[in-house]
């Protein structure tokens, strides 16, 4: 397996990339191509001295404030553009980047395109839960959706959970303001009434009907289907909450002065809890959708979170998620017309 990582994304700059994709270089068999300024990566993977890491030279970089569509078509050299490249002509199994996701996206679709009969991609974001994690798509590809898009989406979010998180016939729910049919906005309540008529009978998935944010985290769902601009505001939501979290406690903990010593047990409890709630443990998200695999990271993510990258893309590899998806669609009927 060849994996391409675009090494010049990321807040936190390419020493950072490089640190990650070495540690899992060190921990796998997968051959590493990193993309971007041989001059500055080459003499770190050389000092590593590992066999399973070759620098690919980009000499462009698309910067976060650059339009994507407009990036794409002026910077064809840039890292990300050749890392998706490498995916495209089969040198590569897979392309990683945490830099700027609307790029990554419009790069992803522009070279690799669709999966035949998706008509829009989704990110899936994997989100902690009281009993173990679910998949929530879209996490902001696509903010105005239609309710095929919506279908889609779930068919994919439920091969994910399916391959990815060996989850056995996923419980899919819509993202909406209250549980009965009768809650959401327009979109929600008739792409409702098209998932109670489309997923009738579904050997591969149970629709349990819409359910509220509170839900995901509960555990009683695996599967959340929601609009890009729905699930973007709730995955940010959620790190902040999280981070707000991880802070409170050390602020307490701090107070306690000479007090201190006797919460030393329940450090073990704190490290596992942020453990859960960390986003680095999840590495990145996978664009749904396109005939490739493409795993967007969180533009702060620092080694540790590339390495969990590398890991989210070889199971995406080995699970057959493209394929997988592919073959779901082509088996799946027609979502019946719009009213």
């Amino acid at each position: 397996m060849r994996i391409a990582v675009d090494a010049m994304g990321g807040d936190l700059g390419p020493l950072e990339v490089v640190k990650g994709v070495l540690e899992a270089a060190k921990q796998s068999r997968t051959h590493f191509l990193l993309v971007g300024d041989k001059s500055l990566l080459s003499p770190e993977v050389q000092r590593a001295g590992l066999t399973n890491v070759e620098v690919i030279p980009a000499t462009q970089v698309i910067e976060m404030t650059e339009q994507p569509t407009v990036a794409f078509k002026k910077k064809q050299d840039s890292s990300l553009v050749v890392a998706t490249r490498l995916v495209k002509q089969g040198e590569a199994s897979a392309v990683i980047s945490i830099g700027n996701t609307g790029a990554a996206m419009a790069v992803a679709l522009l070279t690799l395109g669709r999966i035949k009969g998706i008509d829009r991609p989704a990110i899936a974001t994997i989100l902690p839960s009281n009993t173990g994690l679910a998949v929530m798509l879209d996490s902001g590809a696509t903010v105005d959706c239609d309710p095929n898009n919506l279908y889609e989406f779930a068919l994919m979010g439920c091969v994910y959970a399916e391959k990815a998180l060996g989850i056995s016939l996923p419980r899919l729910g819509l993202l909406s303001n209250g549980e009965e049919d009768s809650k959401g906005n327009d979109l929600v309540k008739r792409t409702n009434a098209l998932f109670r008529q489309a997923f009738a009978g579904d050997t591969n998935l149970t629709f349990v009907g819409n359910i509220e944010g509170r839900d995901i985290y509960r555990g009683e769902i695996d599967v959340v289907v929601c609009d890009g601009f729905l699930g973007n505001v709730v995955l940010k939501t959620s790190e902040g909450v999280a981070e707000m979290i991880q802070t409170l406690l050390k602020e307490e903990m701090n107070r306690l002065g000479f007090a201190k010593a006797f919460a030393l047990p329940l450090k073990p409890a704190f490290r596992a809890l942020k453990k859960r709630v960390d986003y680095a443990e999840r590495g990145g998200a996978p664009l749904l959708g396109i005939n490739g695999v493409c795993i967007i990271g969180h533009g702060r993510s620092n080694a540790y979170a590339i390495l969990n990258a590398c890991k989210v893309a070889e199971r995406a590899v080995e699970n057959r998620i493209v394929e997988t998806i592919r073959e779901r669609i082509s088996l799946s009927p027609s979502p019946p017309p719009l009213a």
